[in-house]
């Protein structure tokens, strides 16, 4: 049996299940039909995120199991959580925090401690 496809392989837009057929009764349900977020993801994304999942979200493990880097692991798995419609803390977003903190310390309106919290 084929997988089904999530996108128009002409226009490359989302597709909507239509039909739906039982192989043992012949029964045949038509109507409008979600998928889920996860059958947009590619066969690649789908096997990292099951990976992931699989290594129970550790990255060390993700390391070894897929022979890639820190990064890579980071990058893929940000690319991911995107593209399931969740929004990722960008490097520029991580830098601007530290800055914060950092000038906040400088200017004594946290003590090191807090700072060393808020940068964890």
């Amino acid at each position: 049996m084929n997988k089904v496809i999530s996108r128009c392989p002409i226009c490359n837009n989302e597709l909507t299940v239509v039909r739906l057929k039982c192989d043992s009764c012949e029964t045949v349900i038509e109507n409008n039909f979600r998928l889920s977020k996860f059958d947009y993801l590619s066969d690649e994304e789908l096997y990292f995120t099951e990976t992931f999942i699989r290594c129970r979200g550790n990255i060390k493990e993700m390391e070894k199991e897929l022979g890639i880097s820190y990064p890579t692991v980071r990058s893929r798995l940000d690319s991911v959580i995107k593209k399931l419609g969740y929004e990722t803390e960008s490097s520029d977003q991580k830098s601007k925090k530290k800055e914060e903190i950092l000038r906040a310390l400088e200017n004594k309106e946290i003590t090191a401690e807090e700072a060393l919290a808020q940068l964890k």
